[in-house]
C-alpha cells in the first residue's frame, strides 16, 4: 500500500536527508490541526574534560590531580588480611601526604 502525506520537516531535517544521511526522531500528529510533524533529534555533545595528571605513582595505587581535586587510589588484595591491609592502608596514606606536601613546596619555590 502506497500512501502519498504531506510532512512538515525543519530545513536542516531536509538538508541532511538530501545528503544521505540518516535523522534520527519522532513523527506526530497535532490533534488540534492535523498535521503531521518530524522532530529531528538534537544531541547534545559531551564536555570535554582535563586529564587528571599524576602526581606520584604509589606501591598499589597512585595520587592525582585534577581541576578541582586531589585523588587518591588504592587497589589491596583481600588474601592479605585485615592487619595487613590497614598497615598498607596507613603506609601509602602517608606516602601520599609527603608526595602532596613537597608538590606544594615546589609550586611555591
Amino acid at each position: 500500500m502506497k500512501i502519498n502525506i504531506n510532512v512538515e520537516i525543519s530545513e536542516e531535517a531536509y538538508i541532511r536527508l538530501m545528503s544521505g544521511k540518516s535523522v534520527p526522531g519522532q513523527m506526530k500528529k497535532a490533534l488540534t490541526t492535523g498535521v503531521i510533524t518530524f522532530d529531528d533529534w538534537k544531541h547534545k555533545t559531551k564536555k570535554q574534560r582535563a586529564k587528571d595528571k599524576l602526581v606520584h605513582q604509589l606501591e598499589t595505587g597512585w595520587v592525582k590531580e585534577s581541576p578541582e581535586k586531589y585523588k587518591v587510589f588504592l587497589s589491596i588484595y583481600k588474601k592479605l588480611g585485615l592487619a595487613r591491609i590497614l598497615s598498607i592502608i596507613d603506609r601509602e596514606t602517608k606516602e601520599a601526604k609527603t608526595s602532596l606536601f613537597d608538590k606544594e613546596l615546589i609550586e611555591t619555590i
